[in-house]
């Protein structure tokens, strides 16, 4: 089975902008061209790859192709700038270096990734897909991401895996919110009745922390899902919540915010795991990420 190296970039497009005007617009052809590169990349593999769904989606078998087509997107890339064209020879795409799909925990991208990949800025393009560190290995494994920040430990198939340290949590709220909830302390009776912030329905921070006290009820919860919002919401007292260290060390220090439990942490050890692939592209935004994370992060 061969493959035609436009009809892979007009997969890949697709996929990443979500729709067939979108890819148009990246590669600078018409949609109709881009329609036609698709219907011959399925009629040469002989099954169907997208499902022209809003936004598209790669099926089975188009992820795997997806995969190849990002793949040959970094080696070509490499190849480019090694003949001494760093934008690469795909000028529809991109004239700043290859796109690298990439999952990060929301927490990790609100405070030390944005400022660790920044000086990249010239030489890729990265299209960062949040989620939670638990569930970024699953786009790996699909290969919707070339790289992930996550908490397995273990290489996803196909990808080497580095160990970044670990982000720490503490139980943190404001004092008016203390003095109201808590007069006579945290104990498991008032914190299964006080207001917890909690990131969204997959965040079990909160929620496991109380089930390791003995907190067995439901306290109300608000739903604030982005990192500097829910830190908001926990300084100005909407509840209390898990905060992570990086965040919350200077308000502590100021009075603004109050540890509900000092000494009782959540620490979530964190990894890189990227594709097996040599590329200078990923490598580059490798080495950014783990010396980043070294230097923010706890030892682990």
């Amino acid at each position: 089975m061969e493959f035609d190296a436009g009809q892979l970039r007009a997969l890949d497009a697709a996929v990443t902008e979500g729709s067939l005007d979108g890819a148009a617009r990246v590669l600078q052809v018409t949609p109709s061209a881009v329609s036609q590169r698709l219907r011959a990349l399925e009629s040469s593999v002989g099954q169907v790859l997208l499902v022209r769904s809003r936004p598209v989606a790669a099926t089975t078998a188009g992820l795997v192709v997806l995969r190849l087509a990002r793949q040959v997107s970094l080696v070509s890339a490499d190849a480019a700038a090694a003949l001494g064209d760093p934008g690469g020879t795909d000028r529809g795409s991109t004239d700043h270096g290859p796109s690298l799909p990439v999952a990060v925990n929301a927490d990790s991208l609100g405070t030390w990734v944005l400022p660790a990949v920044a000086p990249l800025s010239g030489r890729l393009r990265l299209d960062l897909r949040r989620d939670d560190e638990e569930r970024t290995g699953d786009m790996l494994r699909d290969g919707t991401v070339m790289a992930a920040i996550t908490t397995e430990a273990s290489a996803v198939a196909g990808c080497r895996v580095t160990t970044l340290g670990a982000m720490r949590y503490r139980p943190m709220a404001s004092p008016e919110f203390v003095r109201r909830w808590f007069p006579d302390g945290a104990d498991p009776a008032a914190l299964g009745r006080a207001p917890v912030v909690r990131f969204d329905r997959r965040d079990d921070l909160q929620h496991s922390w109380l089930r390791g006290l003995g907190v067995r009820s439901e306290p109300p919860t608000h739903h604030v899902p982005a990192t500097a919002d829910h830190f908001t919401a926990v300084r100005s007292g909407l509840g209390w919540g898990m905060v992570p260290d990086l965040l919350c060390g200077d308000d502590e220090h100021a009075g603004v915010l109050v540890d509900l439990a000092p000494g009782q942490v959540v620490d979530r050890v964190l990894h890189w795991q990227q594709w097996r692939l040599r590329s200078r592209a990923l490598d580059d935004l490798a080495g950014a990420v783990v010396s980043a994370g070294r230097a923010h992060l706890l030892p682990f």
